[in-house]
């Protein structure tokens, strides 16, 4: 049978966690920098014997913007139900979560349908690799934790780092969740299975995915490895996996649970909500206080401003930076705009990168915060540029002042002898003394080499030390040597 009548469908799991004052049930301070280990917590979120729990309405809030933001439909009637299994990292024997009433149902992110997303409290971290013993943070437990699952529609390791990547930036914009991966704030399960003809195979599951690299790596080996057993005739097995990122492997861990193995039923400590009864929670409020998306920022870019598709995404992705472009282009028209974009990406990022470095020994930070250069200097130079003032080589020097001292470009540009020379006048001799010095070229561009004549332009803009304009100097040529 052959490989390409298997299909891979995979779906996500991914829990984030939310950006609130307190944990999810208590007063405990939710603080991920926080790196004195149980410092942040109480009887309620260690578990302790007549505790209870209190709903954090912020966290529900959280939840409800994703549902508005993706087209969900948000819930009228939710509750809290416990999931219970016994772990270290669970000091009440259970957790808090959600199962027949999630806060959102359905919606679309990235054209990939979601199933449900719901609310629940996070574990604590446990830490295994101190020699003969592990040892529980208890910080963490009961951070407020969405859980937001995909139908199985995923068909690549692309597509669901992709997903992963848009989701990231969504609970960014929407200001619910830093979803940092490397401290931990987003974590991604993947259900992988391996059909014949488009159909489901057996659905294993690789949890605790904490970079997009692990999630593109786990999901390529996953459908190998399934691909493998099922043309060697084999079985997958269903079950858990872990996934190492030393060894590129993915590593079994135990079979799967189901449902009912969790014995979920509705928390007694904790209200049924009715969420049309606080007007905070109406959908159509919900929805006017959403800030402009990712998705729809990428259709304004592209119709009103005709950037290229990868400069767009630069600017969605570093927010300052975007802000700063917005600012620049709002003082230009038509080409300038376009010229503006591709000089931010192509030179501008690099400065502010290269000067970060140099005073603070490390790239460090987003970049697009905290620029000497403003918006109106910065379309000035733009805008020289596009007038022929300055020459591409100009502008990249001048811009690196303006980056590392500040300043106005023209005051600049005057000082340091970068403006171009567009004076025919002023040009000839230069043209002259090139023509003499370069006997053979000369006959090469009289024979249609369009190279020579380039080289020649290279040549009087070196004479210039790059203040000739070369479209000028260009002219210049031609015309000397048409008639010499």
């Amino acid at each position: 049978m052959a490989r390409e009548e298997y299909l891979p469908t995979i779906g996500l799991e991914v829990h984030a966690e939310l950006k609130t004052q307190t944990k999810m049930f208590c007063n405990s301070r939710n603080d991920p920098d926080e790196t004195r280990p149980n410092v942040n917590v109480c009887p309620v979120c260690m578990g302790q014997p007549g505790t209870l729990p209190v709903i954090n309405k912020e966290a529900v809030k959280h939840v409800l913007k994703v549902g508005a933001a993706v087209g969900g439909e948000l819930a009228d009637f939710t509750e809290f139900e416990r999931k219970n299994y016994f772990y270290p990292d669970i000091p009440k024997g259970y957790q808090i979560s959600q199962f027949g009433h999630p806060l959102v149902r359905g919606g679309v992110l990235n054209g990939v349908k979601l199933t449900r997303i719901h609310l629940e409290e996070d574990t604590a971290t446990s830490y295994h690799d101190r020699g003969d013993c592990s040892l529980i943070d208890f910080n963490r437990a009961g951070v407020p934790l969405m859980e937001l699952v995909t139908e199985p529609v995923i068909r690549s390791a692309k597509e669901a780092v992709d997903f992963a990547r848009e989701l990231q930036l969504l609970l960014r914009y929407l200001g619910v969740s830093d979803a940092d991966m490397e401290k931990g704030e987003m974590r991604i399960e993947a259900n992988i299975s391996v059909g014949r003809d488009g159909a489901l195979g057996t659905k294993v599951e690789v949890k605790n995915l904490n970079s997009f690299k692990a999630v593109e790596g786990a999901v390529e080996y996953e459908v190998k490895r399934q691909w493998k057993v099922l043309l060697g005739g084999g079985r997958v097995v269903r079950e858990t996996r872990g996934w190492n990122d030393s060894t590129g492997e993915t590593f079994s861990q135990r079979h799967k649970e189901e449902s009912h193995d969790y014995r979920y039923f509705p928390d007694p400590d904790l209200p049924k909500l009715h969420l049309s009864e606080v007007p905070e929670f109406e959908a159509v409020r919900l929805r006017r206080e959403l800030p402009e998306l990712p998705a729809e920022k990428r259709d304004r870019y592209a119709k009103i401003f005709g950037i290229k598709s990868a400069d767009i995404e630069v600017f969605i992705r570093n927010r300052p930076l975007g802000m700063f472009f917005e600012s620049v282009a709002g003082l230009l028209s038509g080409r300038f705009v376009k010229l503006a974009s591709n000089y931010i990406v192509s030179d501008l990022i690099g400065l502010i990168k290269e000067n970060r470095a140099a005073n603070s020994g490390g790239e460090g930070g987003e970049v697009g915060g905290g620029l000497k250069i403003l918006p109106e200097d910065f379309a000035e130079l733009i805008k020289m540029v596009g007038g022929g003032e300055l020459s591409s080589r100009g502008a990249k020097d001048l811009l690196k002042v303006m980056v590392t001292e500040g300043g106005y470009p023209r005051q600049l540009a005057k000082e340091r002898g970068l403006l171009q020379k567009s004076d025919s006048s002023a040009l000839v001799g230069v043209v002259k003394s090139v023509i003499a010095d370069n006997p053979g070229v000369v006959g090469e561009v009289r024979n249609g080499k369009t190279a020579a004549l380039e080289y020649l332009v290279g040549q009087g803009m070196k004479r210039t030390k790059g203040a000739a304009n070369p479209s000028v100097l260009r002219e210049i040529l031609k015309k000397e040597i048409e008639f010499s």
